[in-house]
C-alpha cells in the first residue's frame, strides 16, 4: 500500500454554498438566514443565523434553540435569559474569527 498518494481534488470543480434557512415571523413575513454555526450544550441544540438579505459587514447574529415539536425539529427563541446569555457567550467565542462583535446590543 502507498502511504504517500496524493488526492487530487479539481477545486474549480468544487462549489460551497450557503446553508438557507426560511423562518416565519409572528406577521407571517418570510425572512431567510444563513446558518453559521450549530451547537449542542448540555443535551440541547441550538443554532447561530446571520440574515441572508443584508450584505452588511455589520450584521445581527441570531440565535435560537431547536426542539421537537410533534416529531418535527422547530426553532424557537431562548426564553430564558441566563440560558440566552450562555450560549450567546458560547457562539460569540466560536465566531468571533469570523465576524466582529462589538457588544451585545448585536446578538439577537
Amino acid at each position: 500500500m502507498d502511504d504517500d498518494k496524493e488526492l487530487d481534488i479539481d477545486e474549480e470543480g468544487l462549489e460551497f454554498s450557503a446553508d438557507l434557512i426560511t423562518l416565519e415571523d409572528e406577521d407571517g413575513a418570510e425572512h431567510t438566514f444563513e446558518l453559521v454555526d450549530t451547537l449542542d450544550h448540555k443535551g440541547e441544540s441550538y443554532v447561530a443565523l446571520i440574515p441572508a438579505d443584508i450584505m452588511e459587514e455589520d450584521q445581527n447574529l441570531v440565535i435560537m434553540k431547536i426542539v421537537e415539536e410533534d416529531g418535527e425539529d422547530i426553532l424557537e427563541l431562548i426564553e430564558d435569559d441566563d440560558e440566552y446569555e450562555e450560549i450567546s457567550d458560547i457562539f460569540v467565542d466560536r465566531l468571533s474569527d469570523l465576524f466582529d462583535f462589538e457588544d451585545d446590543d448585536e446578538i439577537e
